[in-house]
């Protein structure tokens, strides 16, 4: 379908499912207007108006009626039934996807790989390996699509959004910005260049000497102050934050809640939203204090960090402080 006119390149994952539910959803839909629209030709014909012939009741079908509800109702069916499980196949990434983190800004992406290098415009992403996109924008709705990849999410402020694939064909496909984000929306545009393993760790490999993003979220943690609350003694007036994500945390308020990439952004930029039990509210918040890239480097740390022997993830102190403590810089959650 690729060399179709109008047809993208198929070049991920997702493109032969997407495909096939949109020509299955097109089939259905002009074979239910050709029977339509013939029946009305033929009825209009078989029964219009004769001189001298007078129009006579015609009693209702149950059979015609139960027929024409309940045969579009499995169609209707098929198509939300194919939609639901790639959306939610979509939704779910691998455990062992590569993560790269995106921040979207009129009029321009920038991405962030665990390894360090950082784009512009551009993506390089490995041939065959599941990409796990961790995405946000700094001012309004944005859209991330590719065509070829059968993919597109919304990128919304205050919070990320989940989207992964896999390229299964090598070479440079458009990216493009699907919400209309502001008078250069046009211009929004990037590519995405897919490349074997070996060229793309060369790739990787072969720019300028560049800092792991953990290893830059550890340096902020320590200039931050985060290290002072929370420490890995079970002494910190913050958790343990070793282990904790991909984890269920008990909250003051009852609730649990499962840690992933927004939990840990809201916990840095609104701490009294979800306290952690056991924990008092004095995390000082750093919303506007930091910049999307630092926060993304913090939450790769936090995400780096696994726990030691005989340590259990976000525990409490092992002895509650009396009276109120001095506020300090770092997180509490």
């Amino acid at each position: 379908m690729g060399n179709t006119p109008f047809w993208p390149e198929s070049a991920s994952n997702w493109a032969q499912g997407v495909d096939a539910l949109y020509i299955f959803l097109v089939l259905v839909s002009v074979v239910m207007c050709v029977l339509i629209f013939g029946a009305v030709a033929f009825l209009s014909v078989k029964f219009r108006r004769k001189p001298g012939v007078q129009p006579t009741a015609i009693e209702g079908s149950h059979f015609l009626e139960i027929t024409w509800s309940v045969l579009p109702m499995f169609f209707f069916f098929a198509f939300f039934l194919g939609g639901a499980l790639i959306f939610f196949h979509e939704r779910t990434p691998p455990q062992d996807a590569s993560e790269i983190y995106v921040v979207a800004k009129q009029w321009m992406w920038k991405m962030e790989h665990p390894e360090g290098p950082r784009e512009i415009n551009t993506l390089h992403v490995p041939l065959g390996k599941d990409v796990k996109l961790i995405m946000t924008s700094m001012d309004v709705i944005h859209s991330f699509y590719v065509p070829a990849f059968r993919i597109k999410q919304d990128v919304l402020p205050g919070r990320y959004t989940i989207m992964w694939f896999r390229a299964t064909q090598p070479g440079t496909y458009h990216l493009f910005c699907a919400e209309y984000c502001g008078t250069q929306h046009s211009g929004m545009i990037g590519s995405i260049i897919v490349q074997p393993e070996a060229e793309y760790q060369t790739w990787l490999n072969g720019g300028s000497s560049s800092v792991p993003l953990a290893q830059t979220g550890e340096k902020a943690f320590a200039e931050l102050g985060c290290a002072s609350c929370h420490r890995s003694d079970t002494q910190g007036r913050g958790p343990l934050l070793a282990g904790i994500y991909g984890r269920p945390v008990a909250l003051e308020d009852g609730r649990s809640v499962m840690v992933d990439e927004n939990y840990l952004r809201e916990s840095i930029l609104d701490p009294g939203a979800k306290v952690v039990a056991g924990f008092r509210p004095v995390m000082p918040t750093f919303q506007g204090i930091i910049s999307e890239e630092q926060l993304a480097a913090l939450v790769a740390y936090v995400k780096s960090l696994t726990p030691s022997s005989g340590q259990a993830a976000g525990a409490a102190p092992a002895k509650a402080e009396k009276g109120p403590p001095q506020m300090k810089s770092g997180r509490s959650r």
